[in-house]
C-alpha cells in the first residue's frame, strides 16, 4: 500500500515538472515571434528588458527555493521570452 502510494506521488510531481518544461520550452517560439512583431519597442526598451529577466530568475530561483513550482515556471517563463526578445537581431 505504501510502495503505491509513494510511487503515484512521485509520477505526479513528475508530470507537474515535465508539463512546466514543455511550457519553458514555448517560451522560444513566442519570444521569436514577439521579437519580430514588436521591433521598436525592442530598440526603445532594451534596459527595462533585462531588468524584467533579471527580476523573473530572481523569482524564479526564490520560487525554486519555496518549492512553488507555478510561480517558478511562470517566472522562468518570462525570463526565457524576454531574454529571447533580447537576443534577437534588430
Amino acid at each position: 500500500v505504501y510502495k503505491s502510494f509513494f510511487f503515484l506521488r512521485y509520477m505526479e510531481e513528475f508530470i507537474i515538472i515535465l508539463v512546466g518544461v514543455l511550457f519553458l520550452a514555448l517560451g522560444w517560439p513566442v519570444g521569436d515571434f514577439l521579437a519580430k512583431t514588436t521591433k521598436d519597442e525592442l530598440k526603445n526598451g532594451q534596459f527595462w528588458f533585462k531588468i524584467i529577466v533579471i527580476i523573473s530568475l530572481i523569482g524564479g530561483l526564490i520560487s525554486l527555493i519555496f518549492g512553488n513550482d507555478i510561480l517558478m515556471f511562470s517566472f522562468f517563463f518570462i525570463a526565457v521570452i524576454t531574454s529571447r526578445c533580447l537576443k534577437y537581431k534588430l
